[in-house]
């Protein structure tokens, strides 16, 4: 009797494993979350004048799991700003994301609060110790060559709406 429990629990046991690896392949080798171009594009001001970028908005948890994950490319005037519902600290991870990224962590006022390199297929956490409503995923070196620094503003829509209404108190 303790055989066949022993030979039915390990067949339970190979049954959820398969299941598990089957639902793990399609979620984690899938194809990149393409999203729409925003219209508005993105500025950046700097001490040697705007830096303008197009951008995709991830605004959905569903979105901000995936991000940059599986893409090969990117243009260097382009980045995905991701969109929380309030600030706090923000933890990233590169996996399956083999694009070199520089992370620019952003306050409710739109000023940058942290500046991290996320370096490809990397698992280690990027969690500066700053709160964030938004985080800009640019190529790697952008922020460098643009001369973008901490305590400089980004301009959106978006990020003005959150800024504007921080500063009436609401």
């Amino acid at each position: 009797m303790v055989r066949r429990s022993f030979h039915a629990l390990a067949v339970l046991n190979l049954a959820a494993l398969a299941a598990f690896t089957i639902n793990a392949q399609t979620v984690f080798a899938g194809d990149p979350l393409l999203l729409p171009p925003d219209p508005a594009a993105l500025s950046v001001e700097t001490k040697s004048g705007e830096q303008r970028f197009s951008i995709e908005v991830a605004d959905e948890p569903a979105e901000w799991w995936r991000g940059l994950m599986f893409r090969t490319t990117m243009a260097d005037d382009h980045g995905m700003l991701f969109v929380f519902e309030d600030s706090q600290p923000r933890c990233f991870t590169m996996q399956n994301t083999a694009i070199p990224l520089d992370l620019l962590f952003v306050g409710e006022d739109g000023k940058i609060r942290a500046i991290e390199k996320g370096r490809p297929f990397s698992t280690m956490l990027i969690s500066p110790t700053v709160d964030a409503h938004f985080v800009l995923e640019l190529k790697a070196g952008t922020a460098q060559t643009a001369g973008i620094q901490i305590g400089e503003r980004l301009r959106h829509p978006l990020i003005d709406r959150v800024a504007n209404h921080s500063r009436r108190g609401f």
